[in-house]
C-alpha cells in the first residue's frame, strides 16, 4: 500500500537539497519498523512522487544500458515532459558549439534548472542560460530525478519549467570495465563507441572513508545528409520544400548600371539549363541559377566527450561526513556544412576581367551585357566544405559537509565552476577581401573551373584558427540546517532554512582579426564582452501536519542580484491522503528567471535567418524594385543580427499543479497530474517571420547601406516579450505482475498530454496556437509517452520499450496549399542482458526495432531538410552490444 512507501516525517527534495528531518533524501522501512536513511533504488521510470505533495520522476541508471541509452541528452528524451532537445545536430550551421540542452514543458532550455548532486554547475558559455547535458558524466550516475513543478522558491532563478537532478554513486568498491558499440543497419556512418572505467577504495562504514574515480570516453562519427534519402534533397517543391541558395558555384549575377532601369540578373550557366553539381534553374522564374546545399550538410556531425568524477568521501564520526568531488568533461563537435557563400561583400568583376561572360576565357555570354559591373553572388567549391571545429570544456570541485549538530540537520558546501568554450576555422572559410581582390584582378573565376593559378589562390585565401573563446565562471557557498520544531497532535513540524551565494562571471573574446575576414562566420563586426554579478538568497521551508494524513507544506526565497535586482518567490503544498490506496497532492507556487550574463552582455553576431524572405523595401511582393539586386533581395536568406541587451528585466511565472496517486494494490501504481504554467515578460526575439511580415510597425530594425540599394542586416535583440501559458496532464503507471516460475513482469509508462500552449511573439501581440501545430520555432506535441515492458528470471533481463510523439500540423512556408499533416513518430527498442558469467555482464540491443525512417516535414528552422532533427533520429535501425567486466 502507499503508506508502505511514505514516512509522514519525510519531505523529498532532492539529495543534497533540502530535507526537512532528515538529511538524506530518502528513507526505507526496516525489518523492526524503524525508518532507515538510505538513498532510494527505484525501478525504471519509478514514481517517488507519493512521498511529497510535488510530482517526481527518477530514472534508475542500470535502466539507461536496458534502453540503449549513450548520453545524458538521450536519458532525458526517455521523460514525456521534456518536449524538445538540442543535441550535436543543431550546431550544423548554427553555431551553437555543440551544446545539448533539455527542455521542460517545452518552454526553452533556459527555464529547466540542471544539478549535480543537488547544486549548481555552470552554463555553456555560448549561451549562458543552460548546462550543456554533454558534461554529465552519464557512467557516473546512479539515477536521474525531475521535479515536474516549479521550484524558484527552493533553487531560485531558472527553475519554472523544473529541475533535472543528476545523482552520482555515492560510493565505489572494487572495479569495473565497460566497453559499448552501436552500429546503425544503414551505412553513412552514425556508429557510437564508449568505454568507461571505474574504480574505488574504501568502505563508509567499515573504514571511514571511501575513494572513486569514473573515467568515461564516447565517440560518434558523422552521418551526411547524403546518406538518408529523407534528407538528402533540399528542394522537393510539391511538399513545400525549397532550400535551394541563390549563392551558387556557377555565380549569379546583378548588373551595377547608373539607370535602375537597366539593372538586371543572371546567369552564364541559365541559356544551357543550369548544369552542374546541385545546379537547376531558379525556381522563381528568373534567369539565374539555384543551388541545392542539402547534400553537403550534416545530419549528424563528428562528436567525442570525454569525463572524469572522482569522490573522496570521509565519515569524520558518526554524525559528519565531509566530502570532495572532482569534474572535468570535454567534448568536441566537427561539423560540416556547404562550401562558402559569398554574397553582399561587393564582390564586383568588369569588363577587363578574362572571365568576364563573353570574354577571352571562354565563358559563355549573357544576352543583354553591355560590359557593366558585375555584382556577384558565388559560392567556390575548390576548397570544399566549411568544416568548424567547437571545443567545450567544464571543471566543477565541491567541497561538503553534512551531518547532525545539537539536533539540527545540516549541509553546507563550497563549489567553483568554470566552463569554456571555443570555435575554429578548420577548412573551406575563405577571407572576403581576398575573393574581392581575386575577382577583381581576373586570377578567380566565378564562372567556372579554376586555373591552377586560381586554385593556388583560393588555398592561401583560407581562414584557419580560434576566432571566437568565450568563458564562464561560478564560485558559490551554501548552507542549510534543518529539524523537527514543534509537535502537534497530528504530528511533529518540520523546519528549515538557508542561504546561499554566488559570484558569476562571463567572457567574450572574439579573434576580430580572424573573425572579421569570414562574413559567413557570423562574428565578423562582434566585439569583445564581459560581464559578473552577486547573487544573495536566503530560504526556508515548513511542513505541518494540519490533522492525521493531511500535510501543509510552505516554502519561501528570497533572491538578489546586484545588477537586475531582487524576486520573492513562496510555494504552498499540499498532500492528503484520506485511506492507504489515494493520495491528492497540490502545489502552487511563484518563479522567475533573471537574465543571464549572456542575455545582458552577449556580444553582437550577424547571421543568415533561417527562411528565406523577400527585403519588404527592395522587393515588395517577390518583385524587384528598379536598381535593385534581385538575387540578395528577393526570396532568399537575409542577415540577422542579435545579441545581448542590457536592458531586459527578468521573467516572472505563476505554477500550479493538483494531482491524484492510487495504489489500489501493491503491485499497482497510478497517478495522474494537472500542471499550469503562466509565464510574462518573456526573454527572447521577435520572430524572423514576425520582422518581415510586420515591417511597417518594424522598419527601424531594418538597417540598409549608405545609398539604400542594399539591406545590411536586420536587427533582432533579445527583449522582454509577452506572456506564455501552458497546461496539461502527466499519467503515469507502473504495474508489478505476480512473480511466477517463468520470470517477473514490470510494465511501466510515462505520458504527458498538453491541453494548451500558446505565446505572444511580440509585446501585447496576438497569442500563437502551438499544441499539434509548428508555431514560429517547432511544435508542441499534443501527446507524447515513454514505456517499457521488463522481464526478468534469474541471470536473465530483457526490456522492451517504445517512445512515442503525436502527429501535429506541419510548417507552412510558401502558401496554404502545402499545409500538411506531420505524421505520429513511434519507435521501439529491444534489449536482453545475461549476468552469468562471473563477474561479467553482457547486453545486446536494437534501437529503431522497426527501422522506422523520421516523419516528413518540410520546416526550415534547422540546416537539415526533409525531417526535423529535435525529434527524430535519422540512424535508423541500431544494433548495439555492451559488456562489463568487474572486479
Amino acid at each position: 500500500m502507499i503508506e508502505n512507501v511514505i514516512s509522514r516525517s519525510l519531505r523529498l527534495m532532492f539529495a543534497g537539497g533540502m530535507a526537512l528531518s532528515m538529511h538524506t533524501a530518502y528513507a526505507q522501512e526496516t525489518t523492526d519498523g524503524t525508518m532507515q536513511r538510505v538513498e532510494v533504488t527505484g525501478s525504471s521510470i519509478k514514481r517517488l512522487s507519493s512521498e511529497t505533495a510535488l510530482p517526481i520522476t527518477s530514472i534508475k541508471a542500470s535502466d539507461f544500458a536496458k534502453q540503449g541509452l549513450t548520453t545524458a541528452q538521450e536519458v532525458l528524451s526517455t521523460i514525456s515532459m521534456n518536449q524538445s532537445t538540442q543535441g550535436s545536430s543543431q550546431s550544423v550551421g548554427a553555431g551553437t558549439g555543440g551544446q545539448s540542452v533539455a527542455d521542460l514543458r517545452g518552454i526553452g532550455g533556459d527555464k529547466t534548472l540542471v544539478l549535480l548532486n543537488g547544486r549548481r554547475i555552470a552554463s555553456h558559455p555560448f549561451n549562458g542560460s543552460s548546462v550543456d547535458l554533454n558534461i554529465i558524466p552519464v557512467s557516473a550516475l546512479e539515477r536521474v530525478e525531475v521535479l515536474r513543478d516549479g521550484a524558484s522558491a527552493i533553487y531560485g532563478t531558472d527553475a519554472i519549467g523544473g529541475v533535472i537532478n543528476f545523482i552520482t554513486k555515492r560510493s565505489v568498491k572494487g572495479g569495473s570495465v565497460t566497453v559499448e558499440h552501436y552500429e546503425p543497419q544503414k551505412s553513412g556512418g552514425g556508429d557510437e563507441s564508449r568505454l568507461n572505467l571505474s574504480a574505488g577504495y574504501g568502505d563508509l562504514n567499515k573504514d571511514g572513508f571511501n575513494v572513486f574515480g569514473v573515467v568515461d570516453v564516447h565517440r560518434q562519427s558523422a552521418l551526411n545528409a547524403s546518406d538518408r534519402a529523407f534528407s538528402a534533397n533540399g528542394y522537393v517543391p510539391n511538399k513545400g520544400v525549397n532550400n535551394l541558395s541563390s549563392t551558387t558555384p556557377i555565380a549569379n549575377f546583378t548588373t551595377i548600371n547608373k539607370d535602375p532601369d537597366q539593372v538586371f540578373s543572371g546567369n552564364p550557366a541559365f541559356a544551357g539549363g543550369c548544369v552542374g553539381e546541385n545546379l537547376r534553374p531558379n525556381p522563381s522564374g528568373r534567369p539565374t541559377c539555384a543551388f541545392d546545399a542539402a547534400p553537403y550538410i550534416q545530419d549528424i556531425p563528428k562528436t567525442n566527450q570525454e569525463s572524469f568524477l572522482g569522490k573522496a568521501s570521509f565519515k569524520i564520526n558518526q554524525d559528519h561526513l565531509a566530502t570532495l568531488e572532482y569534474l572535468h568533461a570535454r567534448s568536441t563537435n566537427e561539423s560540416r556544412i556547404t562550401p562558402p557563400t559569398l554574397t553582399r561583400i561587393g564582390l564586383i568583376m568588369d569588363k577587363n576581367s578574362p572571365y568576364y561572360p563573353g570574354g577571352s576565357a571562354g565563358v559563355p555570354a549573357v544576352p543583354g551585357l553591355a560590359g557593366e559591373n558585375l555584382d556577384l553572388s558565388w559560392r567556390p567549391m575548390d576548397m570544399g566544405q566549411r568544416i568548424g571545429f567547437d571545443t567545450s570544456t567544464s571543471d566543477r570541485l565541491v567541497a561538503a559537509s553534512e551531518g547532525i549538530v545539537a539536533g539540527w540537520d545540516y549541509n553546507v558546501g563550497l563549489s567553483y565552476s568554470v566552463s569554456k568554450a571555443t570555435s575554429a576555422f578548420v577548412n573551406g572559410y575563405l577571407g572576403d577581401q581576398r575573393m574581392i581582390d581575386g575577382v577583381a584582378s581576373g586570377v578567380l573565376n566565378p564562372f567556372g573551373q579554376q586555373s591552377a593559378a586560381g586554385l593556388d589562390y583560393l588555398k592561401k585565401s583560407l581562414l584557419q584558427g580560434e576566432y571566437l573563446s568565450a568563458k564562464m565562471t561560478s564560485t558559490a557557498v551554501d548552507a542549510k540546517i534543518s529539524r523537527e520544531i514543534y509537535n502537534l497532535p497530528a504530528g511533529a513540524v518540520g523546519f528549515a532554512v538557508g542561504t546561499e551565494f554566488r559570484n558569476e562571471k562571463a567572457e567574450y573574446d572574439i579573434n576580430t582579426a580572424l573573425a572579421s575576414q569570414a562574413s559567413s562566420s557570423g562574428y565578423a563586426e562582434a566585439k569583445d564582452q564581459s560581464g559578473s554579478r552577486n547573487i544573495a538568497a536566503i530560504f526556508t521551508e515548513l511542513s505541518i501536519p494540519v490533522v492525521k494524513n493531511l500535510e501543509l507544506s510552505l516554502a519561501a526565497r528570497y533572491d538578489h542580484y546586484n545588477d537586475v535586482g531582487g524576486s520573492f518567490n513562496p510555494k504552498v503544498g499540499v498532500r492528503w491522503q484520506p485511506t492507504n490506496q489515494i493520495l491528492f497532492r497540490s502545489s502552487y507556487n511563484t518563479g522567475f528567471r533573471a537574465p543571464t550574463l549572456y542575455d545582458l552582455h552577449g556580444p553582437m553576431s550577424k547571421t543568415f535567418t533561417a527562411g528565406k524572405y523577400s527585403d519588404p523595401r527592395l522587393c515588395p511582393g517577390g518583385v524587384a524594385i528598379p536598381g535593385a539586386n534581385e538575387n540578395s533581395a528577393c526570396s532568399t536568406q537575409q542577415y540577422i543580427r542579435s545579441g545581448g541587451n542590457p536592458e531586459i528585466k527578468p521573467e516572472k511565472s505563476k505554477t500550479f499543479s493538483a494531482g491524484i496517486v492510487l495504489e489500489p494494490t501493491k503491485s499497482l501504481t497510478v497517478s495522474l497530474d494537472y500542471f499550469q504554467i503562466k509565464l510574462r515578460d518573456k526573454i527572447d526575439r521577435v520572430a524572423e517571420q514576425t520582422l518581415f511580415d510586420k515591417y511597417d510597425k518594424y522598419q527601424n530594425n531594418f538597417v540598409y547601406s549608405a545609398n539604400g540599394n542594399a539591406l545590411d542586416y536586420v536587427l533582432s535583440p533579445l527583449e522582454n516579450l509577452g506572456e506564455m501559458h501552458t497546461a496539461g496532464v502527466d499519467l503515469g503507471l507502473n504495474w508489478r505482475l505476480p512473480r511466477s516460475q517463468y520470470g517477473n513482469v514490470t510494465f511501466a509508462f510515462d505520458g504527458t498530454w498538453v491541453q494548451k500552449y500558446e505565446y505572444q511573439n511580440e509585446r501585447n501581440g496576438e497569442y500563437v496556437q502551438n499544441v499539434g501545430v509548428y508555431g514560429e520555432n517547432g511544435p508542441v506535441f499534443r501527446w507524447r509517452h515513454n514505456a517499457s515492458l521488463n522481464w526478468n528470471l534469474a541471470q536473465w533481463n530483457a526490456t522492451l520499450s517504445n517512445k512515442y510523439m503525436s502527429g501535429y500540423h506541419d510548417m507552412n512556408d510558401v502558401d496554404d496549399e502545402f499545409k500538411q499533416k506531420v505524421k505520429a513518430y513511434s519507435i521501439w527498442s529491444l534489449s536482453g542482458m545475461y549476468s552469468g558469467f562471473k563477474n561479467t555482464e553482457l547486453t545486446v540491443g536494437v534501437k529503431n526495432l522497426l527501422n522506422e525512417d523520421p516523419p516528413f516535414t518540410n520546416q526550415y528552422t534547422t540546416f537539415q531538410s526533409g525531417y526535423d532533427p529535435r525529434y527524430a533520429d535519422p540512424l535508423g535501425r541500431t544494433f548495439y552490444v555492451r559488456a562489463t567486466y568487474k572486479f
